[in-house]
């Protein structure tokens, strides 16, 4: 059964998750009928059946194409350029006033964490104010270029940490938490799909991103380059927040629904939680730690080190929309134990015996591909954590779940930081026989794989009857 990500779905109407008009129900006598009034956590959004055939159509259509094209490119330079800071992060670390400054990296690490982690906080406020939300992409826009601009005067770290950091990603949560908002509203038996596609524009920034801001970089300096990429991300993003809107009508409502949370104490999202916190932990490793280990262990270029990130970049595009497709077919933990069994192969296999530069790009790869779609299982967790919760009577929103799923990649995304300094430091293991693991990088090689194959546990507690 391809069970929609919506708790009560009621026939021959058109819901936003819940009924949110008050419902009428005979009474024990058969001729009179009792209203029940809506709940707190009823949703905003209801639509007559009369309407109903007056909205665009769900998995199709101009309107729902060119929503999912502007949630495409929103994705891509969003994320893309925290994505990027790598570049930013070689050039603050060899120019001035920056040079020698031991929180450069800190400015990435609040950009991208923030990001996951205040997820979950910014599509509760779009709940509780929905007329807003509508108008969420053009305000989150205005904050991010200004936080772009207002870096491009920095003379201190802590300056960038604010702008480049901070400020850059609450402007970018507001921008980008309506796509996932509206995006239920848009695709249904292909939702995975379509999330599979959005999210695979991340792969796409991370390409062309980097490439491109390194060359401004070199040729003109961080000041002209955050104020070209300033204009760019205006100029590219502004039109498409036209797209950014629901297909269902706002009703009106003297007072807004309360987020539901409840789903945070329940079994099935905690031991979701707990494999996706673990995965995270040791996801973003690679894309720190690979271009150093190519060019230090096996001595390749400048350019040829960085191939290496673009390689996984690329995979994860093709990743993400396979793993978009499987994930509306199949149950969601067979979609993790696919992407787990890819990517701790890759990692312990690949990459801990790689010798020489073929046998690193193979692997970059397969840890693409494989570990760049686990995020795209996230719309089969959601269906499984709704399903859990309406066998307990209770409503559940799948975009706080998702709010939440992201808070905790960005717990793992920060914890990851100074546990893979500690893992490197010293360089253990160099020298020792095993290619790969005698790199100095072995323990954090190891740890990668582990926390991959972690991020897979949720196939043991199926087993034992954790999940169903």
């Amino acid at each position: 059964m391809d069970m929609e990500l919506r708790p009560r779905p009621q026939p021959q109407q058109d819901t936003h998750y819940q009924d949110s008009t008050a419902r009428s129900q005979p009474s024990s006598d058969g001729n009179a009928y009792l209203e029940r009034a809506p709940s707190p956590e009823d949703a905003i959004v209801a639509v007559n059946e009369s309407d109903t055939a007056a909205l665009p159509p769900t998995d199709g259509g101009k309107d729902a194409w060119l929503f999912l094209a502007a949630c495409f490119m929103i994705e891509g330079l969003v994320w893309g350029f925290p994505f990027a800071f790598g570049v930013f992060q070689s050039y603050y670390a060899s120019h001035e006033p920056f040079a020698g400054s031991r929180n450069i990296p800190v400015i990435g690490t609040c950009a991208m964490g923030i990001m996951y982690l205040d997820n979950a906080l910014v599509s509760a406020v779009l709940r509780l104010y929905p007329r807003h939300a509508r108008w969420a992409p053009l305000g989150g826009l205005f904050v991010m270029c200004l936080a772009l601009a207002m870096s491009s005067f920095s003379s201190s770290v802590p300056h960038l940490i604010a702008t480049q950091g901070v400020l850059y990603a609450l402007g970018g949560s507001v921008a980008y938490c309506p796509c996932i908002q509206y995006m239920d509203e848009w695709f249904a038996r292909r939702k995975g799909l379509a999330y599979g596609i959005m999210w695979s524009a991340t792969g796409f920034g991370g390409v062309l991103i980097p490439l491109l801001l390194e060359f401004l970089l070199n040729r003109y300096g961080f000041r002209t380059t955050l104020r070209i990429w300033a204009g760019l991300l205006f100029a590219l993003s502004a039109p498409l927040t036209v797209f950014i809107k629901p297909r269902l009508p706002i009703a009106s409502a003297t007072h807004p629904a309360r987020p539901n949370v409840r789903f945070l104490i329940s079994r099935t999202f905690m031991l979701h939680q707990v494999a996706n916190i673990a995965e995270a932990t040791g996801f973003f490793l690679p894309s720190i730690y690979l271009p150093t280990y190519a060019a230090t262990y096996l001595g390749a270029s400048s350019f040829l080190s960085t191939l290496t990130l673009l390689i996984v970049n690329v995979s994860s595009v093709f990743g993400c929309i396979v793993m978009g497709s499987l994930i509306d077919r199949f149950d969601p933990i067979s979609c993790i134990f696919f992407s787990t069994v890819g990517t701790t192969i890759g990692v312990l296999v690949l990459w801990g015996l790689s010798s020489s530069l073929p046998v690193l790009y193979v692997f970059c790869v397969i840890y693409g591909f494989f570990a760049g779609s686990f995020t795209s299982t996230w719309p089969g967790v959601m269906k499984q954590v709704v399903a859990s919760e309406e066998r307990r009577h209770r409503g559940a929103d799948p975009i706080m779940i998702f709010g939440w799923l992201a808070a905790g990649r960005g717990v793992g995304n920060i914890i990851s930081g100074p546990l893979s300094e500690a893992l490197v430091s010293g360089s253990p293991w160099k020298g020792q026989p095993g290619t790969g693991y005698g790199s100095g990088h072995g323990p954090l090689i190891v740890f990668t794989g582990l926390s991959a194959l972690l991020g897979g546990a949720t196939i043991v507690w199926k087993q034992f009857g954790w999940l169903t």
